[in-house]
């Protein structure tokens, strides 16, 4: 920082006397203001230039009130993940797969206010009886915080970026995720109100693309999210936002994602859509898609498109539903599968689209239909199903 205080340059002396007037604050119960780091480095019996002075409130301020040292990272559009796995371990993405920083914290002690500082912003807990929190902070990024002995040797932080503006359907083409020409594909999708799930691992795209592919939906309808962490943000003009929310330290005021299910059908929604199916919201959201709501959606976590079956048989097994009757709301309830998958190189891109079918034994299997190819999707044998169920629901290709 030319100029100024440079606070990654600090010396021992500098962390002791920015302890002094952190303290200081907090006594007096001051902001950190320009103003006020003077005033307290005046009582110091210290004085420094307005360089210094201006680079010791900015510090403050982002210890106390910010993120800390992860405010650059934050900051930058392009990183999407920041993960602190130690003191001088410091990782972004920014969508090519993870990079080392030259970001640190002075040792694991500051890692660990930090994370109970952002819990606090966020209205959770973080303690050693509650030594883990996954909540949603002020600004929409996904916070996930464990405290030792459970992670070990340090405090793990970890920090998802969701950004005010979703990507468009183009810019995810431009981007390597849509293959060219697979646009037509899901735009068609989208029109034919097919109702449909997009699958993946961890990190792969699902919400980034669900978000772009909302934002196709026509404007003169109505779009209701039910999220357990609000992530989405399709660029659409009617859409309603239901969060859920984990009970207070008295142990009430838990509001699950089968409960914003419910309440979303009596919202009249023309398209249904939950952010994440991975528990007993499976049994309402299979009823609710066999009801008359079409174009629902939603995303899942699976390895590959024919493990969705699987997948949302075990969640609705332990939800109550037997094989046969959950494989029979699934018939009726889902047409495609869009599954995505992250490359060697950290790329995200669509790697297969399935439509789902009976099999001899009446249950649910996913045949493939298309296939990523660096030019344009490759077809599959259930391409022509495919086909015929884009044409029936009016998005012809």
């Amino acid at each position: 920082m030319k100029g100024g205080w440079d606070p990654a340059a600090g010396t021992e002396t500098d962390c002791g006397l920015l302890d002094g007037v952190r303290q200081w604050l907090a006594e007096s119960g001051s902001e950190p203001t320009p103003a006020r780091v003077a005033q307290a480095l005046r009582e110091r019996g210290r004085v420094l230039g307005d360089a210094e002075v201006l680079g010791a409130a900015e510090r403050l301020r982002s210890e106390l009130i910010g993120s800390g040292p992860l405010e650059p990272l934050l900051a930058d559009p392009e990183v999407t993940d920041v993960l602190v796995s130690a003191p001088d371990r410091v990782w972004v993405d920014r969508g090519g797969g993870l990079e080392l920083t030259e970001v640190s914290f002075p040792d694991a002690a500051a890692v660990r206010r930090l994370a109970q500082r952002l819990a606090t912003v966020a209205g959770r807990r973080l303690d050693d009886a509650r030594p883990w929190v996954d909540a949603r902070l002020p600004d929409g990024t996904r916070l996930h915080a464990v405290l030792p002995p459970v992670a070990v040797g340090s405090t793990c932080l970890s920090l998802r970026v969701v950004r005010p503006r979703a990507f468009t359907l183009d810019e995810l083409v431009a981007a390597g995720t849509v293959p060219p020409g697979g646009d037509r594909v899901l735009r068609a999708l989208i029109t034919s109100r097919l109702s449909y799930v997009i699958s993946g691992g961890t990190g792969t795209g699902k919400t980034t693309l669900l978000s772009a592919l909302l934002g196709l939906v026509d404007p003169g309808e109505r779009i209701v999210l039910a999220e357990d962490s609000a992530e989405l943000r399709p660029g659409h003009p009617h859409v309603v936002r239901l969060e859920g929310r984990p009970a207070n330290q008295e142990g009430v005021g838990l509001v699950e994602l089968q409960d914003l299910v419910r309440q979303a059908l009596r919202m009249r929604p023309d398209r249904l859509v939950v952010g994440e199916v991975r528990g007993p919201e499976v049994v309402s959201l299979l009823a609710a898609l066999n009801t008359g709501h079409e174009g629902g959606c939603g995303t899942l976590h699976a390895n590959a498109a024919d493990q969705v079956p699987a997948r949302l048989e075990a969640l609705g097994t332990a939800a109550g539903l037997d094989r046969a009757a959950l494989h029979s709301q699934l018939a009726a309830a889902l047409s495609v599968v869009v599954h995505l998958v992250r490359d060697r190189d950290g790329r995200r891109r669509i790697a297969e689209v399935h439509v789902l079918e009976r099999d001899p034994s009446g249950l649910v299997v996913t045949v493939p239909a298309l296939r990523w190819g660096a030019e344009a999707f490759a077809y599959e044998r259930g391409w022509e199903r495919l086909r015929g169920l884009l044409r029936e629901g009016s998005g012809a290709l």
